[in-house]
């Protein structure tokens, strides 16, 4: 299919069989109901009360939806509520004060247990601390956090009195935080000394103070002291230490500040078409109603629950289901501030049997690194606690599907393969696993009141197995409501593309690229501008890579072009590849060929095969296809803050001068 967009969408298709979930899980799931899509298609929008009745309200709202400005949508609009309050308080005075709400593992094996009455005395004491220092209602705070337990503390009292927060991830580099604050007007920040990084002390502060010296306000600065002696700092004018901020207000109380559902709760940057990055608004009241709902029925998170998302809360998965979401809920939350394989491979594995973790929720791109790394590692630990599964932030293809089926579940644990974005808010495509059958290689159906569609470049619905844009053609509570001082942009950006403003049909555009099969299960095949000219046939890098990755002895794969090709013309495509043990490449690369030229045909034939030990990647997990690019094409390398493993960038240069 090429449309006016330019888009040339074919693609192999799946022939997974469907699972049906164990019987012993469907007994005990959150949603079990098997008529639940019909259920909210039939009330729609009035089926969204279900989100909404899991939070306290401090008012009732009027309306469940307003949609006379659409696509500026209005969810629960009249009432009133406080997030934190939400996920603290409730909890406290409901009996659950002594339930463990945080549980943290440090990067160097240190560990900390906050019950929801201990979080919720240091929530009310840095919200004192910060109402003293100036944060009023309405004013963006940034936080600049690793993963350490101060972060979502800062971010539930930043909620408390009714103040934005802007978290940026840890990894990005001075010019990202500054270019976010400024963005923002925020004048306010909370960051640390230095954090850990593979052992190691890294100094954040210093990236602090750089970013702070190329903004035009003045910024008020709370610093945690993470590192201590390791590596001493001093505190300047207009800055402040955490702890004695908390000691002065010890003891302190700060009432709830009664949010309308349609205040913002946070802003997060996300990257942007233009480069710019966009800073995406989420309200209150959808957007945690969404969260704990979805955590609720996707994740099928219970108060008992020890619960793991290995994401990293600077990123908004981090947000939804390792905060907001669980706490909402009153479960365990599991925050871990190291990586996957440090100090060693069984790291991941040991936690979750000395945590006797429930459920675990990570990235298709770590599944692949457990592949390669073997199932030794899984097998010699305990997961006999785990209940469900699940995976975030790309496609997995069947052959890691039934890898973290059998070796991390024990072959019973249902997962869930959710597909959603910063923009959604929340989970938006998966099947519910105490109601759907899975399919491995798809993500599922839409959730239940949510309308997801493949369709072509007119935002007509396309043939199932056709390739198309997948766009979402009704509102949902946990939606952006626009971009921080861009309107126009948020309506070009997401919704001028497949809708049609004159009929009043509007449809969001995901900028993904997905199929759907008769049964309405969605696969999503990536983003639709992640495309390579060879020749003048537009291939799909989700494509070749699926090819590649089925590939016996291969873990992982990333395809990018090669301007110029082999005849100094055309563009060549090129395959990076991470093997897994004791893989034979000679054989490997053949095998790639063939496989590439069975699934797609000769015209998506690699010009060359790079194997490489493990690909760049960032700190949330994902393949950093860019600095891919500029090393294939001989670019100067663009920002590489967020990049995890900085060592393999002079590796892979080489590897490709031997080529």
């Amino acid at each position: 299919m090429v449309d006016r967009n330019g888009w040339d969408g074919e693609v192999p298709v799946s022939d997974a069989s469907p699972r049906r979930p164990p019987e012993s899980f469907v007994a005990q799931a959150n949603v079990a109901d098997e008529a639940v899509h019909e259920k909210f298609a039939d009330e729609w929008p009035a089926c969204w009360e279900r989100a909404a009745a899991l939070l306290d309200w401090d008012e009732p709202y009027d309306t469940v939806l307003e949609d006379d400005d659409a696509p500026f949508y209005r969810w629960f609009t009249g009432g009133r509520l406080n997030a934190a309050y939400n996920c603290l308080d409730r909890h406290v005075e409901g009996g659950r004060k002594n339930h463990a709400a945080i549980r943290w593992e440090g990067k160097r094996g240190e560990s900390t247990t906050y019950t929801y009455r201990e979080l919720y005395v240091e929530v009310n004491e840095l919200a004192a601390s910060l109402r003293e220092l100036g944060v009023e209602a309405d004013d963006v705070v940034t936080i600049y956090l690793p993963m350490i337990p101060e972060l979502p503390t800062a971010m539930l009292a930043c909620a408390r009195i009714g103040a934005p927060h802007s978290v940026v991830f840890a990894g990005l580099s001075a010019d990202a935080l500054a270019t976010r604050m400024d963005a923002a007007d925020s004048e306010y920040l909370v960051t640390c000394d230095g954090y850990y990084r593979r052992g190691d002390a890294f100094n954040q502060k210093g990236k602090a103070d750089n970013a702070l010296l190329e903004l035009d306000q003045d910024v008020t600065t709370v610093v945690v002291d993470r590192l201590g002696e390791e590596l001493p700092h001093v505190l300047g004018a207009s800055e402040y230490d955490y702890h004695d901020l908390l000691d002065a207000h010890r003891g302190e109380t700060v009432d709830p500040v009664s949010r309308a559902a349609e205040d913002m709760l946070f802003l997060m940057y996300t990257s942007g078409t233009t480069g710019r990055p966009k800073g995406v608004v989420h309200a209150t009241g959808g957007y945690l109603s969404y969260a704990a709902w979805t955590s609720h029925a996707v994740l099928d998170v219970k108060p008992e629950d020890t619960y793991w998302c290995a994401a990293d809360i600077g990123w908004i998965t981090g947000h939804s289901y390792i905060v907001y979401g669980p706490l909402a809920l009153g479960t365990t939350t599991l925050l871990y501030e190291g990586t996957p394989d440090y100090p060693d491979r069984n790291r991941l594995w040991e936690i979750i049997e000395r945590n006797a973790v429930d459920v675990f929720y990570t990235a298709p791109t770590a599944i692949r690194a457990f592949m390669k790394w073997g199932e030794e590692y899984p097998d010699r630990h305990d997961l006999s606690s785990l209940r469900l599964l699940g995976t975030v932030g790309e496609p997995i293809n069947p052959r890691a599907w039934e890898w973290y089926h059998e070796h991390v579940g024990g072959g019973e644990c249902p997962i869930v393969d959710t597909w959603w974005q910063t923009e959604t808010g929340g989970i938006a495509i998966s099947t519910l696993p105490g109601v759907d059958d899975m399919k491995p290689g798809a993500a599922g159906p839409a959730l239940p009141g949510v309308d997801a569609r493949v369709v072509d470049g007119a935002g007509e619905a396309v043939d199932p197995e056709e390739a198309g844009y997948l766009a979402l053609a009704r509102p949902w509570p946990g939606m952006l409501r626009t971009l921080y001082e861009g309107d126009d942009r948020f309506v070009d950006e997401y919704w001028r593309r497949l809708s049609d403003p004159d009929a009043d049909e509007w449809r969001y555009f995901t900028g993904d690229a997905a199929r759907v099969d008769e049964d309405g299960y969605v696969t999503v095949l990536g983003r639709v501008d992640d495309v390579i000219n060879v020749s003048g046939h537009r291939l799909s890098t989700m494509e070749v890579e699926s090819a590649i990755v089925e590939v016996e002895g291969v873990a992982e794969a990333a395809v990018v072009g090669a301007t110029g090709g082999s005849d100094g013309t055309d563009t060549g495509i090129f395959a990076y590849v991470s093997t897994e043990r004791d893989a034979d490449a000679a054989a490997i690369r053949e095998a790639i060929h063939e496989a590439i030229e069975d699934a797609i045909g000769p015209i998506a034939r690699p010009e060359e095969v790079v194997f490489t030990p493990e690909l760049p990647k960032t700190r949330s997990g994902k393949i950093m296809r860019r600095l891919l690019a500029d090393v294939t094409n001989g670019e100067e390398l663009g920002d590489t803050s967020a990049l995890r493993n900085p060592e393999i960038v002079g590796e892979l240069q080489a590897a490709i001068r031997e080529e």
